[in-house]
């Protein structure tokens, strides 16, 4: 049987040069693994507290909508700029291989005053941080990070002034 380890796949020098992009979308063609993975990612005591989930723009909406439909939680998205409607906030932020930006919709945020974020993996932090500082610059509480793979020598947590769980570290 296959491991979780197993289902992250490496791609050298994607999307440039230096960099090797761990892709893990692997998971999503063995559904019991993945389902363990929902699992124990919804089982997380952030969870408990929050209001609701926020999930990041493209493979965290996978994972984070898996967990909000098993913790029966709400769930925010924020996109890539020019992907949603109405009045949103953007910021910027830089990535390993350039820069880019997120927005979410105000609206969806005016309900909710705690959240935490699920995201696929996490980096160097430039992205989850991206996000917490729009739901800061809103007075809005983040009470952690769940994510499925951390890349532990890029040290994205250290930007992050919230708790971390990552389901594997690498």
């Amino acid at each position: 049987m296959k491991k979780l380890e197993d289902l992250i796949l490496t791609y050298k020098n994607f999307p440039k040069d230096g960099i090797d992009f761990k892709d893990v979308l692997e998971i999503l063609q063995y559904p019991d693994i993945f389902k363990d993975l929902i699992l124990k990612m919804s089982s997380n005591k952030f969870l408990k507290d929050a209001e609701a989930i926020i999930s990041i723009d493209a493979r965290g909406f996978i994972f984070g909508s898996a967990v909000a439909l098993e913790s029966s939680k709400p769930m925010v998205v924020a996109r890539k700029p020019g992907k949603l409607p109405g009045k949103t906030l953007t910021r910027e932020y830089d990535l390993e291989y350039g820069k880019n930006s997120l927005s979410i919709q105000i609206n969806a945020l005016k309900k909710f005053n705690s959240f935490v974020i699920v995201d696929d993996l996490l980096a160097t932090g430039g992205t989850v941080n991206c996000v917490s500082r729009l739901l800061q610059d809103q007075r809005k509480e983040i009470l952690g990070l769940i994510t499925f793979v951390e890349l532990k020598k890029l040290n994205g947590r250290m930007k992050l002034d919230f708790p971390v769980e990552s389901i594997i570290s690498i």
